[in-house]
């Protein structure tokens, strides 16, 4: 099967990369099912690059429907090592701008309904997640942001993401909430994503593209789907320009991320003691140590 180190996931509004090359569609079939859609392999400033739409290239998944496990599973089995996640997220700062790109270095998770590990079933494993994204990715994309000069856009290194549930957007109370606790910004899709890849051993990071202040802003008090749609498109634009560059400076120097080992310590099942079908469905994961 084609291979690619670097791996994007689109979110909504960003459902292809433009500047993609020499493109090859994959259909990758995984133990936990199909994943949101086809892989595309396309080449991006001269690097073979796997790039996945999270939410279908139609956008018909909800972010409670969406195959976390078959999406992570099927990137690291093309080979993908760095993972770019793009988001579209609500802003819960006043300084946090619609249009405004964050990456985040935090995440909360307000989910309910959601399988975030690929162990169980007779495997038991606890990786380590204080530090959720990987610091070297993300100042890789920062760099590339900062050589962009775009216009009327600022960025925001680190910060706090909340992933609540949806789909329904946050109520009044809530925003306040998750204001009060610090939070930077608010979407749907970051968690398991982010637990996912870090077992599956792939430095991730997310880039975060604000379309809107939620709900706690009084100028802004409710969040309209054709508000979000307008940022959604303007930011992909800018989204596709800021992931060509970052793919070009990671291409030239890919950094050891300790994601890329978060395994090794984390694992306390004997192998022996391996369920023969679970050790099996996991084989890509586990290879490394067993």
């Amino acid at each position: 099967m084609a291979q690619a180190k670097i791996g994007i996931i689109g979110g909504s509004g960003l459902y292809k990369m433009d500047a993609f090359q020499d493109l090859e569609e994959v259909q990758v079939d995984t133990p936990f099912g199909p994943p949101s859609d086809s892989i595309i392999l396309g080449t991006l400033s001269g690097t073979r690059v796997a790039f996945l739409a999270r939410h279908g290239r139609n956008h018909h998944l909800l972010p409670s429907e969406l195959p976390f496990r078959a999406n992570i599973y099927a990137m690291k089995s093309l080979g993908v090592e760095y993972l770019i996640s793009a988001s579209a997220v609500g802003s819960l700062k006043e300084e946090v701008k619609p249009m405004d790109m964050v990456l985040p270095d935090q995440y909360i998770d307000r989910t309910k309904n959601r399988t975030s590990t690929f162990f169980g079933n007779g495997i038991a494993a606890h990786i380590a997640f204080g530090h959720p994204v990987c610091s070297q990715l993300a100042g890789i994309l920062a760099d590339a942001i900062v050589s962009l000069e775009l216009p009327d856009i600022t960025l925001h290194r680190g910060g706090t993401y909340i992933c609540m549930e949806g789909p329904a957007f946050s109520t009044q109370a809530e925003s306040n909430l998750y204001r009060s606790w610090g939070a930077t910004i608010i979407g749907m899709t970051a968690v398991p994503e982010a637990k996912l890849a870090r077992e599956a051993e792939i430095a991730y990071a997310t880039l975060a593209l604000a379309t809107d202040y939620d709900c706690w802003h009084p100028d802004h008090d409710h969040v309209t789907i054709d508000m979000v749609i307008d940022y959604l498109r303007r930011n992909a634009i800018n989204a596709q320009n800021v992931i060509q560059e970052t793919v070009k400076r990671l291409s030239a120097n890919p950094p050891l991320s300790d994601a890329h080992s978060a395994l090794k310590f984390a694992i306390l099942t004997p192998p022996e003691q391996m369920p023969a079908v679970t050790k099996d469905k996991l084989k890509l994961l586990l290879q490394k140590y067993l």
